[in-house]
């Protein structure tokens, strides 16, 4: 998800400063280089442990699968017990400098007014149904959503919050402290040239652990976010435009 196309993507419970709040999860304490090696090691690790086949093999392609885990989440229970973060503090509101990040941006044409495509888009937890790297969505208070998705086969959790959308052209986040992918993006609503429908664009920027490396370790593990998004978008076109979108309810039915 790579957790791309969620919005404003906050590791679950991370306050400023770092600190977590009760009963909700990890708090980010490990830097971008540590999570890129982490991420590069443990994947290794994995691979070369599967494929011996042994009790020792076993052990080591779980050692793999926890330095994966904390590549992708950013938390080390050993620095927490030590008190250590080497983490850099994010300001209030978080979003991508200019200098740094991926950016992704698709877009397609649905044969539906703006404003159907807008309110489908804005309940986020429609969204599961055509994104596949995406469990669950869960509302968890104004403008907030918690999210569930997997990564490398790692279950991740973070929070999204929109901070700007003008109905029906425009819905807009920015990650927050303590993201597990710093992130900034927008969806966009206009009436396509022909006339014929809405085209849906999305615009991502993103800045992973290893930046634009960690990027490139993502594609060639299968997940790169602009295919993602392309993907992603094609269904949400589909389950739309067959019918199994806006309808009294306001869902979409049977998108997965």
């Amino acid at each position: 998800m790579t957790t791309a196309f969620a919005p404003n993507a906050r590791a679950t419970g991370v306050q400023q400063g770092g600190h977590a709040a009760s009963g909700q999860g990890p708090t980010v304490n490990v830097n971008d280089t540590e999570r890129w090696l982490s991420l590069a090691a443990g994947s290794a690790a994995a691979l070369i442990g599967l494929s011996r086949g042994s009790l020792g093999g076993l052990c080591l392609a779980a050692a793999g699968g926890a330095l994966v885990y904390r590549g992708l989440t950013g938390h080390c229970d050993f620095y927490k017990a030590l008190g250590i973060n080497t983490a850099p503090e994010r300001g209030p509101a978080t979003s991508v400098p200019a200098y740094r990040g991926v950016r992704v941006e698709q877009a397609v044409t649905v044969n539906r007014p703006a404003g159907e495509l807008f309110r489908l888009w804005r309940d986020f937890t429609n969204l599961p149904r055509v994104m596949r790297h995406i469990e669950k969505v869960e509302n968890v208070g104004p403008n907030r959503t918690r999210w569930t998705a997997r990564a490398a086969g790692i279950p991740v959790t973070w929070e999204a919050e929109v901070h700007n959308e003008k109905e029906p052209s425009l819905i807009a986040w920015r990650s927050l402290p303590g993201s597990v992918v710093d992130t900034a993006g927008s969806v966009h609503f206009r009436p396509s040239p022909d006339g014929r429908g809405t085209e849906v664009r999305v615009v991502l920027k993103y800045d992973p652990p290893g930046g634009k490396v960690g990027a490139n370790l993502a594609w060639l593990a299968g997940q790169d976010p602009e295919t993602q998004i392309a993907e992603d978008l094609r269904r949400f076109k589909e389950a739309v435009e067959s019918g199994q979108g806006a309808g009294t309810s306001g869902q979409l039915a049977g998108a997965r």
